[in-house]
């Protein structure tokens, strides 16, 4: 495959995982995230480490983001490929908090799977 469709099939795969997060579907965090993943950054100036499951038990115990009333927002900053790894920087709009993630990705079995999310609250969504 070319570096573009790579790019593509890794695009579709950011597409599910904030999609996870804005219909409160825990089955789509763990389509995307490799099992032995973590999920780590600051919410509220204290460090949060999850595991995959915790992290889509967390989504799950949310409200989606359609019945609260906040609208989708999913901006994908930058993204580098290299072999069967990939960087992404996405930010987007979560709980009523603008986030910047940093994801990391590998190819395993001919899927692109996040491996490592690192996350930053920029503040309230706009």
């Amino acid at each position: 495959m070319t570096s573009s469709n790579e790019r593509e099939l890794i695009k579709a795969v950011i597409q599910v995982y904030f999609d996870s997060m804005y219909e409160s579907d825990p089955s789509k965090v763990h389509e995307v995230f490799h099992p032995n993943a973590k999920i780590t950054g600051y919410m509220g100036g204290r460090l949060a480490e999850m595991s995959v499951q915790e992290f889509a038990d967390f989504v799950a115990a949310q409200p989606p983001g359609a019945v609260s009333g906040l609208l989708a927002y999913l901006e994908i900053v930058d993204l580098a490929l290299a072999g069967n790894t990939a960087v992404a920087q996405v930010r987007d709009d979560y709980l009523g908090s603008r986030f910047f993630d940093s994801l990391s990705f590998l190819k395993v079995d001919d899927q692109w799977l996040i491996y490592n999310k690192l996350f930053h609250v920029e503040g309230a969504a706009p």
